[in-house]
């Protein structure tokens, strides 16, 4: 492994704007899956917790933070943005350690949009305008923005401070209160993001951070506590499912980006070094560890052969190792349950009669880490387990179609769905697929291309909701209509 310039931390719950271990002491490891080595200890915190930081919150509600006016709330917020890019190669440094993955990820991508998260949310408290309506000449009404209340945000561990910033920027700009419960695998950035928080001038109990696991205990207490007024989950889709059960007891908001099977099809007249180029990114970038990868592949049969022989020797040219070291694509998969998960899917690819093409095994010189080649299957068809479940890793099934009709009825032929890519030079083409696929956001030409002002977020069982721009505090805000009879 290379030299770090920063080293792990241990990671405390914040509550209070102070950061405190669990009442009862207890702790866990943190576990470095590029080394299997132990980075650090994490208090591990559950109802106890959970019922302190809410408190925390609520008083918070009415107090210091309720009172600032919006240009305060702006350089506030702002000010996160700022510290967060201060402390880029910090945050980079934890965040590769965390998840394994490259640190050319980490600091060119995760860390950079985590603070413009920030500076675009606290920017866009600026352009809200509240409607008003005028009844002929009988009366006047308008809308007033008022906060939920306390928020909770439980946060995944594959991007684990871009989208925790993705949830707390919106929340707090629209004013309310928030207790965050990131991943038990990645508790390193959001540890540092609370200090950042604190350090901006956010005032304390405004944001609180409790360390945990999900069910019965962290996670479960606080999407099952009475003054936690909504929840921002993102995550897999059968946990949102448990969620949204606890929930339902209190009439709880929800907002869920879940599980995503997304489908990446590519038309024969379409520039297949271009679409190379990026397959190869929405394929295997993250380790394949992103809701928004493309997992599924479907050429149009011109092309197919192409395309696999030249995504197939790209694929070899990804260089897999140590996410410290600049050459490196691929880094490790998050732990060592989730990598038996991914390779069992490999293996259940060969019974379900699939070809491995390229990769499925452990790279070689590489004994210790959660490592896994790039994989790519072909030779299965729709009914399969593997080209139907979220495998969550850097692995791809490639099939061949004839016809729109065809590849469509495939495409929509899921449970999931979060986003599509579509390839092709046929304008017509372009706006008539992409019109038909059921996801919540649909790419032509490109991938992972994301303007904040717009509405994201999945159909199906992809998620409820949508956040971006106006969509956030939609599910951030109140309206309150006031009607005065003139």
């Amino acid at each position: 492994m290379q030299k770090q310039a920063y080293q792990p931390i241990d990671c405390l719950h914040f509550i209070d704007g102070k950061f405190v271990p669990s009442l009862d002491e207890k702790t866990f490891d943190n576990i470095n899956p590029a080394t299997e080595e132990k980075l650090g200890i994490v208090a591990e915190g559950g109802a106890p917790e959970i019922d302190l930081a809410v408190k925390a919150a609520k008083r918070a509600l009415n107090g210091p933070w309720k009172k600032m006016t919006a240009n305060e709330r702006v350089a506030v917020l702002r000010k996160v943005g700022d510290l967060i890019l201060e402390r880029k190669d910090e945050l980079s440094t934890l965040e590769s350690l965390d998840t394994g993955k490259p640190t050319w990820l980490s600091g060119s991508i995760d860390v950079p949009r985590s603070a413009y998260n920030f500076h675009f949310f606290s920017d866009y408290i600026r352009t809200i305008t509240n409607e008003s309506t005028l009844m002929d000449d009988v009366a006047l009404n308008y809308a007033i923005r008022r906060p939920v209340g306390v928020i909770g945000l439980i946060n995944p561990w594959n991007l684990p401070l871009l989208l925790l910033t993705w949830k707390l920027a919106p929340a707090l700009a629209a004013g309310n209160t928030i207790v965050m419960k990131p991943a038990e695998l990645t508790p390193m950035t959001a540890t540092i993001l609370a200090e950042i928080c604190r350090d901006a001038g956010i005032p304390d109990g405004v944001v609180n951070l409790v360390h945990g696991f999900g069910p019965h205990s962290a996670g479960a207490a606080l999407t099952e506590h009475p003054d936690v007024n909504a929840i921002s989950f993102t995550g897999e889709t059968t946990t949102g499912k448990v969620i949204m059960t606890t929930a339902a007891k209190t009439l709880k908001r929800l907002s869920y980006e879940l599980g995503g099977k997304n489908p990446n099809v590519i038309f024969s007249d379409s520039n297949l070094d271009e679409v190379i180029e990026t397959t190869i990114k929405s394929s295997f970038i993250n380790q394949g560890e992103v809701c928004l990868c493309g997992s599924r592949i479907y050429v149009e049969r011109p092309a197919y052969e192409a395309f696999l022989e030249k995504f197939v020797a790209k694929t070899k040219e990804l260089v897999i190792g140590d996410p410290f070291d600049p050459k490196t694509k691929v880094g490790a998969l998050i732990s060592e349950e989730h990598y038996e998960r991914v390779t069992g899917y490999i293996k259940l690819a060969l019974e379900e009669g699939g070809t491995i093409v390229q990769g499925g095994k452990r790279p070689g010189g590489l004994d210790k880490g959660f490592y896994l080649e790039p994989t790519i299957i072909t030779g299965l068809d729709r009914k399969c387990r593997v080209v139907n479940e979220e495998i969550f890793g850097p692995v791809v099934t490639v099939m061949p179609f004839d016809t729109e009709e065809e590849v469509l009825d495939q495409v929509n032929d899921t449970h999931y769905g979060l986003s599509a890519s579509v390839w092709t030079n046929d304008l017509r083409r372009a706006h008539r697929v992409a019109g038909q696929i059921e996801a919540g956001i649909v790419w032509v030409n490109t991938w992972f291309l994301r303007d904040l002002r717009t509405p994201f977020g999945g159909m199906k069982q992809s998620g409820i909701g949508r956040e971006g721009g106006l969509h956030s505090f939609e599910f951030y805000s109140e309206l309150t209509n006031i009607c005065i009879k003139l």
